[in-house]
């Protein structure tokens, strides 16, 4: 397992530099892109979420279910919030930042959009490894099947991450094989057990990764969240994810069925 040092900035356009790493790698992390304080104000507004959402005893957004476990203390936490822009106007302004325009021409000649209201939005994971926590790790998996399910064709995407603490890699936290995003579809279905296998993989690579830096990976590359080796709240790993999409604009409401593949995520997620 391996680390890799990364030093790229995301500014006004993508370097050749920068298209070409990700290009190759089908990875890539932006340092500080946001500002402790709207970090602050990200984990506030994230905090009043899900106060609210807990005493409005909500368990779904537009048809995607949100994850519960327990914090040290054994108090109901949410540990994956869905849709959080829609309910946030900090969250909703941080989608408006320019610098996501930029990150279309990674998908190019495809045209591509911040899905907002596709797909699960703006989600928050919150990792916590603790006894009664039900999120503390992500098995191996791509984003790409899920287009399947919804009987669609497998269409470039990018799944963008926007990190709230600080995780070296000692800790765990996001995994990657580089390059696999370029593999054909029977790898990409059954290169892996989905979600289940988590185990170590000798071409697995990953990060220090601080508060405030931004990791972007195409959707159809296999990648994974290791369990972090603490416990308790040196544990803890708050992500928010946004997907950068191509094709059809398909928007969810609250009217929108559950798709069934949730049903067997939740089981195998913890």
């Amino acid at each position: 397992m391996n680390k890799w040092e990364s030093n790229f900035q995301l500014g006004e356009t993508l370097t050749h530099e920068q298209l070409n790493f990700f290009d190759k790698h089908g990875m890539i992390v932006f340092r500080n892109f946001i500002s402790p304080e709207k970090i602050s104000t990200y984990l506030e507004e994230i905090k009043r979420l899900e106060a609210t959402w807990l005493e409005e005893k909500r368990e779904k957004v537009n048809g995607i279910p949100l994850k519960f476990g327990k914090d040290e203390a054994g108090n109901k936490t949410i540990q994956r919030l869905c849709f959080t822009s829609l309910f946030s106007a900090p969250l909703h302004q941080l989608l408006e930042d320019p610098r996501f325009v930029q990150l279309s021409a990674l998908l190019e000649p495809y045209e591509s959009r911040v899905a907002e209201n596709e797909k699960d939005g703006l989600v928050v994971n919150n990792y916590l490894n603790t006894p009664q926590s039900s999120f503390t790790q992500m098995g191996w998996h791509t984003d790409s099947p899920r287009d399947i399910f919804l009987g669609q064709k497998i269409m470039p995407m990018l799944n963008v991450g926007i990190h709230l603490d600080n995780c070296p890699f000692e800790n765990g936290g996001l995994r990657v094989l580089p390059g696999t995003h370029k593999q054909g579809v029977l790898k990409l279905l059954f290169g892996k057990k989905y979600f289940i296998d988590n185990n170590d993989d000798q071409n697995e690579i990953g990060f220090d990764i601080n508060s405030g830096d931004l990791t972007v990976h195409d959707g159809r590359l296999w990648h994974r969240v290791k369990q972090s080796p603490k416990f308790g709240e040196e544990s803890r790993r708050r992500v928010m994810y946004v997907p950068i999409v191509t094709g059809k604009y398909k928007p969810k409401t609250e009217a929108s069925k559950t798709p069934f593949y949730h049903f067997f995520t939740s089981k195998i997620h913890h």
